[in-house]
């Protein structure tokens, strides 16, 4: 984690304020690929992920696009209300969870509300090197719809579909028409609400195997069953029971086992452990089917076990 200070505001929408963020030291920012968020803790102390949505080459800042959420639990609250220019920050270096596929002969993005953030940074990675891609973005109007006037002026603008104001029914439509025909060699890309996205990967399923459709959620669907209690043993030897209704993070953090959470909903990828013995019972929405049915790791947020204990490596 390091410092940034906000050199930018403005509010995209009525909801959505974004942010410019620099080095407060001065020095210049990692680089980083389409698709990649940081963790940002803002003025309350509260850890979010935030996906990259600028320029990917443009090292010289950060960009991010917050939602204000009207359960806010002092996240996007605090960063809408109290960061302003000259506000600082500290932030996490850029990870990568979704990312373009480097084999795709065209690519598909499917953007919905604020799930426009990481598409729209793969848009800019793509136009420059002259991929082919289209992104699709359905808001409920041009209003509500962040960057719409900087993806009009874009150099990529041709490539653009927007869907807004059309209403539930000629969305589906729309969308049933792009994403059910596609080539083999076609990847899909889809971040928005959670029904939105179960909604394209079934569409896209239809002509497309799971692995040339990629997804990022920014919230997660309805909380899996808590129940059924298990040990965990950490590699170092000490183990603990994780009773029916706590995760294995609240666990260890009850018993003063450092761990690095962010999102607390098996989304960020944050808290994923190695696991070396047991068997998990997968209930985050971060790691991808292949690394599900490899069983060697854990979001430990959400995620349970199968067998009766499982073994895993902090670090």
């Amino acid at each position: 984690m390091f410092t940034v200070t906000v050199t930018d505001t403005h509010d995209e929408t009525d909801s959505i304020k974004v942010l410019r963020l620099v080095r407060s030291d001065g020095t210049a920012l990692a680089p980083y690929p389409a698709g990649a968020h940081i963790d940002v803790t803002g003025p309350t102390g509260i850890t979010r992920p935030y996906s990259l949505c600028g320029p990917p080459h443009d090292t010289g800042a950060y960009t991010i696009a917050v939602k204000r959420e009207a359960d806010s639990r002092g996240g996007s609250q605090a960063l809408h209300d109290k960061a302003e220019p000259g506000s600082e920050l500290t932030v996490g270096t850029p990870r990568q969870l979704f990312s373009l596929a480097p084999d795709a002969a065209a690519h598909h993005l499917v953007a919905a509300g604020i799930g426009i953030t990481p598409l729209l940074a793969m848009a800019y990675e793509l136009h420059g090197r002259a991929a082919e891609f289209t992104l699709h973005y359905v808001a409920r109007s041009r209003a509500d719809a962040a960057f719409a006037a900087l993806l009009e002026e874009s150099a990529f603008t041709a490539r653009v579909v927007r869907h807004f104001g059309l209403g539930r029914q000629a969305v589906m439509s729309a969308l049933t028409a792009e994403l059910t025909a596609l080539p083999t060699n076609a990847h899909v890309y889809t971040c928005g609400p959670y029904d939105f996205m179960t909604y394209v990967r079934e569409l896209a399923a239809r002509g497309l195997p799971e692995e040339r459709i990629h997804s990022e959620l920014f919230q997660a669907g309805e909380p899996s069953d808590a129940s059924g209690a298990f040990e965990v043993e950490l590699d170092t030897g000490e183990v603990y029971f994780v009773p029916p209704g706590k995760s294995i993070a609240e666990v260890l953090e009850e018993n003063g086992v450092p761990l690095e959470t962010s999102c607390r909903e098996g989304i960020c990828g944050t808290c994923v452990l190695r696991v070396t013995e047991g068997e998990p019972d997968h209930r985050d929405h971060c790691l991808t089917a292949k690394e599900k049915a490899a069983g060697d790791q854990i979001a430990a947020c959400v995620s349970r076990a199968k067998s009766a204990r499982l073994v895993v490596e902090l670090w």
